[in-house]
C-alpha cells in the first residue's frame, strides 16, 4: 500500500503500464547494496533513491577530498574529511524519507562479504580497483545475486550485468586478475567528470529492470562508450562457466593515489586491507621518539639516496616525514629518478596524529 504522499511522488511511474502499482511496490521492497560512493556511486545513489527502493546499504570507507568534487555530485567543499558513506545518507535522506538506508562505513573484504552481500538482492560495484570486483563477483556467485558493473578510463565507459539468472560472470569477461604493472598507475590516469554521471545513470536503469524484471537486461553483453566520439558499442560475453566454491585472496590492486600523494584515511585503508606496500619513515630518531608509526624502513633523509637498493621500487611506496614537506621532496627527487610508485603521505605524522585526536 502506497501513502497518498507516495502516490504523487511516483505518478509517473504508476503512469507506465510496464511498471505501475504493483512494480512501484517491487521497487519497495527491493534492498541494492551499493559498493562505493564516488563518482559512479553518487549517480546510481541518488537515482535509485528517487525511484523508491526500500533499503539502500552504502559500503564505503573513504573520506570526501577536494579532488573528489570534480565528478562526486552528492559532495560539497564542506564535506571535505568527512566520511563518504554518512554524507551521502544524510543528503539522500533528504532526498527521499521513504527509503531505508543502511551505512557500512568500512571496505567490503572477504571476511564481511559473504554475510552484508546476503542481505541483498542486487549489487551496484561502483568501485575503482579490480580487487573488489573479483571480491563482489565470487561472492554473488556463491549466494545467487545479481550484480551490476560500471567501469571509467579516462573518456570511456563499460558497463554490464553479471550472474544474472545465471549467466556470464565477471570472470567470464576478465577470468584472472591483471598482473602487477599491467595496468596503467591511476595516479596518471583521470576521467572526464561528466562521465560517472553518464555510466552511473546507465547502471541504475538496470538495477530497475532487475527488479522489475522489465526490458532486456544488459547480461551476457559489455556496453561501451567513447564520450570523444559518441561511440557505443555492445559485445557479447561467452559464458565459460567458471566455477566458484569459495572466496579467495583478492590482495591485489592497481588503486594509486594521484599526484603521488596520498591521504591519512587511505593510508589506513591499505594497512586494514593488507594491501601490499613499502612504508618508509624519513625523520630524525628525536621524532621517532616522539610518535612511532610502523614502518617497513627507517631511513633519515640526509641519507635516503644512498639506500634506494635496499627498497623494492616494484610496487607502491609510501614516504612520510613529520608534517609532508620532506617526503614530498624526496617524491619529486624519485621521479626524476623514473620511481614513480611513490607517494608522499600528506601532512605527515602530525596530521596522522590530528586525525586519531579527532576520532
Amino acid at each position: 500500500m502506497f501513502s497518498k504522499q507516495e502516490k504523487k511522488r511516483y505518478d509517473r511511474h504508476f503512469r507506465l503500464k510496464e511498471v505501475g502499482e504493483q512494480g512501484q511496490q517491487e521497487l519497495k521492497k527491493a534492498k541494492v547494496l551499493v559498493v562505493g560512493a564516488g563518482g559512479l556511486g553518487c549517480p546510481v545513489l541518488q537515482y535509485l533513491t528517487s525511484a523508491g527502493l526500500g533499503k539502500i546499504g552504502i559500503i564505503d570507507s573513504d573520506i570526501v577530498d577536494t579532488s573528489n568534487l570534480q565528478r562526486q555530485v552528492l559532495y560539497t567543499t564542506d564535506d571535505i574529511g568527512k566520511q563518504k558513506s554518512t554524507i551521502a545518507i544524510s543528503r539522500l535522506s533528504v532526498q527521499n524519507n521513504f527509503v531505508r538506508f543502511y551505512d557500512y562505513a568500512f571496505n567490503l573484504e572477504k571476511k564481511n562479504a559473504l554475510q552484508i552481500i546476503t542481505k541483498y538482492d542486487v549489487v551496484v560495484d561502483c568501485t575503482d580497483n579490480f580487487s573488489a570486483r573479483y571480491l563482489i563477483n565470487d561472492a554473488c556467485v556463491l549466494l545467487g545475486k545479481s550484480f551490476v558493473y560500471g567501469a571509467l578510463h579516462k573518456f570511456s565507459g563499460q558497463l554490464s550485468v553479471f550472474n544474472y539468472k545465471e549467466g556470464p560472470t565477471y570472470r567470464c569477461l576478465y577470468p584472472n586478475p591483471p598482473k602487477d604493472g599491467d595496468i596503467p598507475s591511476c595516479s596518471e590516469v583521470g576521467v572526464i567528470g561528466v562521465l560517472p554521471s553518464l555510466i552511473g545513470t546507465l547502471q541504475a536503469i538496470e538495477v530497475l529492470k532487475i527488479i522489475l524484471n522489465i526490458g532486456d537486461v544488459l547480461s551476457g553483453k559489455l556496453l561501451t562508450y567513447n564520450s570523444m566520439s559518441n561511440v557505443q558499442q555492445i559485445i557479447n560475453i561467452l559464458n565459460t562457466n567458471i566455477q566458484i566454491t569459495q572466496l579467495t585472496s583478492y590482495n591485489f590492486d592497481c588503486v594509486l593515489p594521484k599526484n603521488n600523494e596520498i591521504e591519512v584515511g587511505t593510508l589506513k585503508s591499505w594497512i586494514e586491507t593488507n594491501q601490499q606496500f613499502n612504508i618508509i619513515d624519513i625523520r630524525e630518531q628525536y621524532e621517532i621518539d616522539d610518535f612511532k608509526l610502523n614502518a617497513t624502513h627507517y631511513i633519515p633523509m640526509g641519507g635516503f639516496l644512498d639506500d634506494l637498493e635496499e627498497i623494492d621500487f616494484k610496487i607502491p611506496t609510501i614516504i612520510f616525514c613529520q608534517y609532508g614537506a620532506k617526503s614530498k621532496a624526496i617524491v619529486s627527487i624519485l621521479k626524476r629518478k623514473e620511481i614513480n610508485k611513490v607517494f608522499s603521505l600528506v601532512g605527515g605524522v602530525q596530521k596522522w596524529i590530528e586525525q586519531d585526536l579527532e576520532n
